[in-house]
């Protein structure tokens, strides 16, 4: 059963306001928060085969703080993932070869909000999403399908939901 993780890049600093939204670095607090993540990572023994990163500083960030939990994972930085919409992220994850197990995500608001709760089944995990899904905030779901391209509004299982302030 294929599983998806959605992580919303980890707390970016507004302290330059001279640099473009793309070239925003973390903050001090994101920096933390990203040990946290990669413990709580490491914890879910999850798999990872192939991690899909958006191309802003924070996100490719977010991933070096992340990446000694993801073991040998495949890394694929994309400009197109930049700020998408839950739309085009899904397009994206459709082209996820079927023999990927397990992808990762990375990327911004509302594009990755959005797209947990478009592929979500009802359940009980889904209401907290819907509430909010700050920065840092990790979605794992399961698909039912062993094929990527299946993956449709409420097909997916919504198994977890973690936000850093849960992992402090």
């Amino acid at each position: 059963m294929p599983t998806l993780l959605l992580l919303r890049h980890l707390k970016s600093s507004w302290d330059d306001e001279s640099l473009a939204d793309h070239d925003r670095p973390l903050s001090p607090r994101g920096v933390r928060d990203g040990g946290h993540v990669a413990e709580h990572l490491g914890s879910l023994n999850a798999r990872v085969d192939l991690v899909l990163c958006s191309s802003a500083v924070r996100t490719r960030q977010t991933l070096e703080l992340i990446q000694p939990a993801l073991g040998d994972a495949s890394v694929e930085i994309e400009e197109q993932l930049y700020g998408a919409s839950a739309d085009t992220l899904l397009a994206r994850l459709h082209g996820v070869p079927d023999s990927v197990g397990s992808a990762l995500m990375i990327g911004h608001n509302p594009g990755m909000q959005d797209l947990a709760l478009r592929l979500a089944a009802p359940g009980p995990i889904r209401s907290a999403v819907a509430a909010k899904f700050p920065t840092g905030a990790l979605a794992t779901l399961t698909l039912p399908d062993r094929t990527w391209l299946d993956l449709h509004q409420g097909t997916a299982r919504l198994v977890g939901y973690t936000v850093p302030r849960d992992l402090r």
